[in-house]
């Protein structure tokens, strides 16, 4: 039996959740799901240019898990590009833990959340 999922921190706010071969209709291609927590993971390794281990701690999992999703969502991304296949990013998910993106301002505090 599987281990249940541990919950996942995603930062990253998603601009586009479809992307496509240019000239091709969508009804003509295969569509290829990318996790939010894989667009994460990318985001954190190569935007951010983080080691797995940092990255994972960003996330709350351990790098080896963290290696595991970087690694699937490299190959979901190339097999997209390659192979001329429709890319759609998830936009929630289970085990998913949304989180303030690091460019999103927060709202001040009021009187009753101050410390």
């Amino acid at each position: 039996m599987a281990r249940p999922m541990i919950c996942r921190k995603v930062a990253c706010d998603v601009m586009a959740v479809y992307f496509k071969p240019q000239g091709i209709p969508m009804r003509c291609l295969e569509e290829i799901e990318l996790e939010l927590d894989e667009v994460e993971a990318l985001r954190l390794a190569d935007i951010e240019d983080l080691y797995q281990a940092d990255a994972a701690a960003r996330m709350g999992v351990s790098r080896q898990t963290f290696g595991n999703i970087i690694s699937r969502a490299h190959k979901k991304v190339a097999t997209a590009i390659l192979g001329g296949k429709a890319l759609r990013i998830a936009t929630s998910g289970e085990s998913i833990e949304r989180l303030a993106a690091p460019n999103e301002i927060q709202p001040p505090l009021t009187n009753e959340e101050t410390p």
